[in-house]
């Protein structure tokens, strides 16, 4: 499967995780809730960067979606009208989120952590199996 399209998949799926884990009633309790849909932001994050340019290593990548997301989470200190407005919508509320927070930002860290080397091993193993192919075909 091309990186890309799975990067995509990855993407999509992590999306529509955290729009239930956001607007669901699960009942989940608030260290969750909040910790929980922090995460799977950072993942789409670099699921997307993913996209973006998929002959990217997972390191260097992981590197760039860590810089975006606190890039993001700093952005939150910055205020306007047009800005808090915006904060206030759904929309502005899961794309740029309207507290800041430094746990958020070493959540963001270990999630996209995470997600690279989940991303790193799956690109190993795909490597690794068209290897094995490949030496079966000569």
């Amino acid at each position: 499967m091309n990186r890309r399209i799975l990067c995509a998949t990855l993407a999509a799926c992590t999306i529509c995780t955290g729009l239930v884990w956001r607007l669901a009633p699960l009942g989940l309790p608030p260290f969750l809730y909040k910790y929980g849909g922090s995460i799977l932001w950072a993942a789409m994050v670099y699921w997307v960067l993913g996209i973006l340019a998929p002959h990217m290593r997972s390191l260097p990548l992981a590197m760039i979606a860590v810089t975006v997301a606190s890039c993001v989470e700093l952005f939150r200190l910055i205020h306007s009208p047009a800005l808090d407005a915006f904060r206030l919508t759904l929309t502005g509320k899961l794309l740029l989120g309207r507290v800041f927070s430094l746990r958020d930002i070493a959540a963001y860290g270990l999630a996209i952590a995470a997600t690279a080397i989940v991303d790193a091993s799956v690109i190993k193993h795909k490597l690794s199996a068209l290897n094995r192919s490949t030496s079966r075909s000569v």
